[in-house]
């Protein structure tokens, strides 16, 4: 058992099981994606795992799939715990199990937007297009324009024609990775009311020409009007910001007309 003890000891290793446990069958990519290591460490772990039959694998065509094997644990279980202890022992892992349940259905409960697109542009490139107000007509939804103080604590505001759609603050400003702002909307009564939410742009280099743009709001401070609202109009914005960033052109949605 040893070998079992061993590879449960490091915690990459349990999160990787946990995964595993939430949905059978994963591939090494899917696996990976929510680590911070590289793809070559994933597998190192994945490897300890399967040489102490915690895991176990098939090959379907060029994909090979990750199975929990959860026979192991039980074993270790039937080996210190009696059968007269067992009953107890159950019932004090299913109270725990459902106040965990009960933890993790309120945090789901609290909205977050997360968008992540590669980009063949340099980070840099792509700093230049967010921060750079005369740009933000070419690629924000509905054509808005920008005016912004660069400096963290400066106002940044959002218009379509005169009219303030979005108002907020500079929070973190780091020349080309990362940039947050709070986000009021003001574009209805409904959504002038909720609090200010956040938005944190990363871009991370991806090669020498390429990058990740991921794109998180968050903190809306509950299911608010503004978190419900938010879904429709950022996808337009990156996807036309990727296309100005890849090929310098933009690409014009006309703004809605109001009556």
């Amino acid at each position: 058992m040893d070998d079992i003890f061993n590879a449960l000891a490091h915690p990459l290793r349990r999160e990787l099981l946990d995964h595993l446990r939430e949905r059978d069958g994963q591939t090494l990519n899917e696996l990976g994606r929510s680590q911070s290591i590289t793809r070559f460490g994933v597998m190192k772990h994945l490897n300890i795992l399967e040489d102490a039959n915690l895991i176990v694998t098939r090959k379907i065509g060029r994909e090979k799939l990750h199975y929990l094997n959860p026979l192991p644990v039980q074993e270790i279980a039937d080996r210190w715990i009696s059968r007269f202890a067992a009953p107890f022992a159950q019932t004090i892992n299913d109270i725990k199990a459902v106040a965990e349940k009960r933890d993790a259905t309120m945090a789901s409960a609290i909205p977050k937007h997360v968008w992540e697109m590669f980009i063949r542009a340099t980070p840099q490139d792509v700093w230049a297009l967010l921060t750079d107000d005369e740009k933000t007509p070419l690629w924000q939804h509905f054509n808005m324009t920008s005016r912004t103080e660069w400096v963290v604590g400066g106002a940044i505001t959002f218009f379509v024609g005169d009219r303030e759609m979005i108002v907020g603050k500079v929070l973190e400003i780091d020349p080309p990775h990362r940039f947050v702002h709070s986000f009021s909307a003001q574009w209805s009564p409904d959504v002038a009311v909720d609090p200010a939410s956040r938005v944190t742009w990363l871009i991370e280099a991806v090669g020498e020409n390429a990058c990740k743009l991921t794109l998180t709001h968050d903190d809306f401070g509950g299911d608010t009007a503004t978190s419900k609202a938010v879904g429709g109009g950022w996808p337009e914005a990156l996807s036309r910001l990727k296309t100005l960033a890849e090929t310098g052109e933009p690409f014009y949605i006309a703004a809605p007309m109001h009556g």
